[in-house]
């Protein structure tokens, strides 16, 4: 059971639980009904890669999260080691490749530029700041992209609603960055808080919510969204965004933000509910 918990923490399943919903979503979007294969299909490929890709993410990350103090990590507890770390990056790619060969070699290839670039996130990327925090912003609209090339149609309402989650994932990845300033300095990361300070940053974060916010707000010009089912979950998802914009707003600290996190990820979620029902 102990190891269990480790592995899902390390892992971030239940990251890769909602990267998968954003994958049957963008499908069920493209294609107007439900597609159990590519559903299914889909939603595994971004379950257990974006897994691997956390699993390497904390392997590198092993001295910036001991200085951070991040309990909240397996390896740093010491329940699973580095070289743990490594094999389940491994184990975990596998199976999420193969789904991805199941759905199509586009949709393989998509994958694996995906994963390759998360890699290279946790490798260096991350050290850029600001174009690491872009790639994890990109990594939470990706699965609804992913869904929209599987389903073989790119259409308007899934760029909205990928634009919603890319400005909603930088910002909470610039607000993430006030949090390990400390470790940060390990590995050089030029994040917005390090180079210009956790009240700059707060604000840029703050800023980019409210414009997701807003971004929202559009979708409902778009007929089959202009709808209660739409609205009301979406409308959950705002004001626990604009609630978190008005703290970083007003100065927060190293505890605030990992509440903020938090409350940010379940918003995220009540919004990608929302667009669900919004396509029915």
């Amino acid at each position: 059971m102990k190891t269990g918990k480790a592995i899902w923490e390390l892992t971030r399943l239940e990251h890769g639980f909602i990267y998968g919903l954003g994958v049957v979503a963008g499908a069920y979007i493209a294609l107007g009904e439900f597609d159990f294969r590519l559903s299914v299909f889909g939603f595994f490929t971004a379950l257990f890669l974006q897994a691997s890709a956390f699993a390497l993410n904390d392997y590198f990350d092993y001295e910036v999260d001991i200085t951070n103090k991040r309990l909240d990590r397996p390896l740093v507890r010491g329940e699973l080691s580095k070289k743990d770390a490594l094999i389940i990056a491994a184990v975990f790619a596998v199976p999420g490749f193969i789904f991805a060969c199941l759905i199509s070699i586009p949709a393989f290839l998509l994958a694996l530029g995906i994963t390759v670039l998360g890699y290279a996130y946790d490798v260096k990327l991350k050290e850029f700041g600001l174009a690491g925090n872009a790639y994890i912003a990109f990594s939470m609209a990706a699965p609804f992209i992913f869904g929209g090339v599987v389903a073989g149609n790119l259409n308007s309402e899934i760029l909205l609603l990928s634009s919603i989650a890319f400005l909603s994932g930088l910002a909470r990845e610039i607000m993430k960055g006030i949090e390990d300033i400390e470790g940060d300095a390990l590995r050089d990361v030029k994040t917005l808080a390090r180079m210009y300070g956790a009240e700059k940053a707060s604000k840029v974060s703050a800023f980019l919510f409210i414009t997701a916010i807003l971004l929202s707000f559009a979708v409902m010009l778009i007929p089959e969204y202009a709808d209660i089912k739409y609205f009301i979950p979406v409308a959950i998802c705002d004001v626990l965004l604009l609630d978190s914009a008005r703290r970083l707003f007003s100065g927060v600290d190293t505890v605030d933000i990992r509440s903020l996190r938090k409350k940010t990820m379940i918003a995220l979620l009540f919004g990608l509910v929302g667009f669900l029902l919004g396509a029915v």
